[in-house]
């Protein structure tokens, strides 16, 4: 069973340090929350482990499968076995969904075996149509331009197809619910939920409980100032939204310095 384990990770960006010593480990099978409020490095941790130019690594090392993957191209990491779901997916007209899907799946089969041919086109059209009768998503979804005039709730169901498609083994969700409405919300928590079981660990990045009444963690983190600073069980995003953040600053605030 692969697990990603973060040691003590620092990062900066453009000289302004965010991260400030994070430590989290996720094992396939396991569903992590990380919840706080805006700033305080939740997603600056998901596009670091992405591998991200503009943040720099300043000490700490992020492990899976043996290696330090913040040493690696953001194409390695992805190889590997992890997966980013973008907050704000970009689109790219022209490229259809099904021929993004098909080009990236065969990079993957590539790198694993030089001599591979790549999937042929009659299988892959089987494999995406499984997938999507999976999700619930009609077949004629591919056959658009990759997020080129989609809604919001598009775009994510777009997200978690590739994940479907691509299989890997941890799978970050960054601020998936972010400018959905109720049906949207849920129609891509069930696609994720779906995908949920024991090859597949994730990370779910959000601001409110919300999502996580669809999608129920294993473990809830609570990231403040760049550190996370309580972890708990479901439970504790129930606190949050009840309570808010307030309580956690005064428990973690540190003593002003004696005058």
């Amino acid at each position: 069973m692969s697990q990603l384990e973060i040691k003590n990770l620092h990062v900066s960006v453009e000289g302004k340090p965010i991260l400030k010593g994070v430590n989290l480990t996720v094992r396939q099978g396991e569903i992590h929350a990380i919840m706080g409020p805006n700033g305080t490095g939740k997603s600056t941790l998901a596009y670091t482990l992405m591998g991200h130019p503009a943040y720099e690594v300043t000490e700490g090392e992020a492990l899976f499968k043996g290696q330090n993957i913040l040493e690696l191209s953001p194409d390695e990491r992805s190889r590997l076995g992890l997966f980013l779901a973008f907050q704000y997916p970009v689109a790219i007209p022209g490229v259809t969904l099904a021929n993004f899907l098909r080009t990236a799946l065969n990079a993957r089969r590539k790198a694993l075996n030089p001599d591979d041919k790549g999937i042929s086109i009659p299988e892959f059209r089987r494999l995406l149509k499984e997938k999507m009768d999976l999700l619930q998503m009609p077949h004629d979804f591919a056959g658009r331009y990759l997020n080129d005039g989609f809604s919001g709730g598009e775009k994510k169901r777009a997200e978690v197809l590739q994940l479907a498609t691509l299989q890997p083994e941890i799978a970050i969700l960054d601020e998936t619910d972010s400018g959905l409405d109720i049906d949207a919300l849920r129609i891509v928590s069930e696609g994720v939920n779906a995908l949920a079981g024991p090859d597949l660990g994730v990370i779910v990045i959000t601001h409110y409980q919300r999502i996580l009444n669809y999608i129920k963690p294993d473990y809830v983190h609570v990231m403040l100032d760049g550190r996370i600073v309580e972890s708990g069980g479901a439970d504790l995003a129930q606190r949050l939204e009840a309570h808010g953040y307030d309580w956690l600053r005064e428990k973690y605030a540190e003593p002003a310095a004696s005058r």
